[in-house]
């Protein structure tokens, strides 16, 4: 039977008597209807995980015993900065769950000048708490033991400037529909000898990328490709190229 998994924020130690945060206690007593003695898994975001067991239960608290710290990582051999256009709600929404589930080391989203949604500012940081929320969702569903750095930038040059405070690079790609080479042909092999380290990707809003923006792009050394023959919309195009790294490149290379 698979163990509910649950992100507690607060660093967790070893054989502590912990109270589960309030959202997370009314999800596990009132939603998966636990019992005392239930076995849970909890991450804090600092790496591995920790087995847990049910000591006390109502319907507002929850106690748990935390047990021994297992040092296990679902992290991708690639660490991947998405760089990716502001869209509209329910597509971000997606965009943000499945960029996790595909082991994204970061997103940073940027309003675009053909970007239709706009953000200003009390629903900035309202918006930017939503998106870490299903990105944490996304981690406890799928097994990830850390939270993707999410950051809502100002514009595409701040973006470039903070995807760069990542780490060194070994490649910059732009999703470029009319490009002349294709995503797997420029690729970087990387300096390691596992091939890629670190890597950036630039997606462009619903309306595609402005040719100042593009030009921005290539000026700050992102390099166009392309998927295929189609043109993929804002929410599929990252999750296709993502999915088409880790195959070249990444977890499905283990």
């Amino acid at each position: 039977m698979r163990v509910t998994r649950c992100f507690v924020p607060a660093p967790l130690r070893t054989g502590e008597l912990r109270l589960l945060p309030a959202p997370v206690a009314r999800h596990v007593a009132q939603v998966l209807r636990a019992q005392v003695g239930d076995e849970l898994t909890l991450f804090d975001g600092r790496g591995g995980e920790y087995p847990a067991q049910i000591i006390e239960l109502g319907a507002r608290a929850v106690r748990v015993r935390v047990e021994q710290h297992h040092a296990l990582e679902r992290e991708s051999p690639v660490s991947i900065t998405l760089l990716q256009a502001l869209a509209r709600t329910e597509r971000m929404d997606l965009i943000v769950q499945k960029a996790t589930e595909l082991g994204v080391a970061a997103i940073l989203v940027w309003p675009a000048e053909r970007s239709v949604a706009r953000l200003v500012g009390a629903a900035v940081a309202k918006r930017c708490d939503h998106w870490r929320a299903i990105a944490i969702a996304a981690c406890e569903q799928c097994g990830r033991n850390r939270i993707p750095r999410l950051e809502l930038i100002t514009g595409l040059s701040s973006a470039c400037t903070a995807a760069a405070t990542v780490g060194a690079l070994d490649g910059k790609l732009l999703l470029d529909p009319e490009a002349s080479e294709s995503l797997a042909a420029v690729l970087p092999s990387g300096r390691s000898a596992d091939g890629l380290e670190r890597l950036q990707l630039l997606i462009g809003p619903e309306g595609g990328i402005s040719p100042a923006e593009f030009a921005q792009a290539a000026a700050a050394g992102f390099r166009p490709c392309r998927l295929g023959p189609r043109v993929l919309r804002t929410e599929t195009a990252p999750l296709a190229a993502l999915a088409a790294i880790q195959t070249l490149a990444g977890d499905f290379r283990r």
